[in-house]
């Protein structure tokens, strides 16, 4: 069986700092006190913007030698829409842009970005603490109008260090492609995210599908299972606000076993942020696979 690594998809989420953390924690104990708790975490900030190697330095240094964090790559990396401040300003100069002044991703930008990347987390990687990049892709990421090989760039231009992939649009998973989608994933060490998230007829709805694309490391996500908020809210507690029970945590805990007898590690990332949701659940979580 692998280790299976179970945290939280930030540690700084407005929701549970204010319910879960001590009152009055200082902001900058706030990582040293998530990790008494829990094994991994996932980087949220870096999805607006690389950070500096000095932040970077301190997540390394405040948190014990066999912590692990997973960095949410960029989102122009990730297809989604993105001011052109947000990118590092030694790349802002003549950058593609769209008629609302968006970036326009192409293959140069990736490339430059993902070295940005690199160098901005060698210190989590010079101290074995950087399990994976997450790219969560956009929903209007889709096929037939995109080709999973748009993301060899990226895949290559972080590699060693594996890209954890999550789908926001079920067509890739469907019978007639999903061998494709895994063949494609295999193929370049990437990691299938799978996730736990509302079921019903949107596109944005992924079904609970699990696969061990790269035997070193095998993902899950749990996005809470709150349908109404998915389509309709408007805030991140409102989308993915959701209190998982007993019996639901059990059949969670079942698919990461599972994963965890193919994959020498499982993360498994509550991303259920609403209030202490996700650090709740995260706890009970390690309670049942210990």
């Amino acid at each position: 069986m692998g280790t299976i690594v179970v945290g939280t998809s930030s540690w700084a989420d407005p929701g549970f700092v204010a319910e879960w953390y001590p009152e009055g924690l200082a902001d900058r104990d706030r990582l040293p006190w998530y990790a008494e708790h829990f094994e991994g975490v996932e980087v949220n900030a870096t999805y607006y913007a690389v950070p500096g190697a000095a932040t970077v330095r301190r997540w390394a240094e405040v948190t014990p030698k066999a912590f692990t964090f997973d960095v949410k790559l960029h989102q122009s990396l990730s297809r989604h829409s993105a001011e052109v401040g947000s990118l590092p300003r030694a790349l802002r100069d003549d950058v593609a842009t769209t008629p609302r002044g968006r970036v326009r991703p192409n293959a140069d930008l990736d490339r430059a970005l993902c070295k940005a990347y690199r160098k901005a987390m060698r210190p989590l990687a010079d101290a074995g603490k950087l399990s994976s990049y997450l790219l969560q892709l956009s929903p209007a990421f889709m096929p037939p109008s995109k080709r999973l090989e748009e993301l060899d760039v990226i895949v290559e231009g972080l590699a060693p260090t594996p890209v954890a992939v999550e789908f926001r649009h079920r067509a890739w998973l469907h019978d007639e492609r999903r061998d494709a989608t895994f063949g494609w994933l295999r193929d370049r060490g990437a990691v299938f995210v799978g996730v736990d998230a509302p079921q019903g007829k949107p596109p944005t709805m992924l079904p609970p599908v699990d696969a061990v694309t790269n035997p070193a490391l095998a993902y899950l996500r749990l996005h809470g299972r709150n349908a109404r908020g998915w389509v309709r809210g408007r805030t991140v507690a409102e989308r993915f606000g959701y209190r998982y029970d007993a019996q639901e945590l059990e059949e969670l805990a079942q698919r990461a076993e599972a994963l965890a007898e193919e994959a020498d590690e499982v993360r498994v990332m509550f991303n259920n942020n609403r209030g202490d949701d996700a650090p709740a659940g995260a706890s009970q979580m390690k309670d049942l696979l210990k």
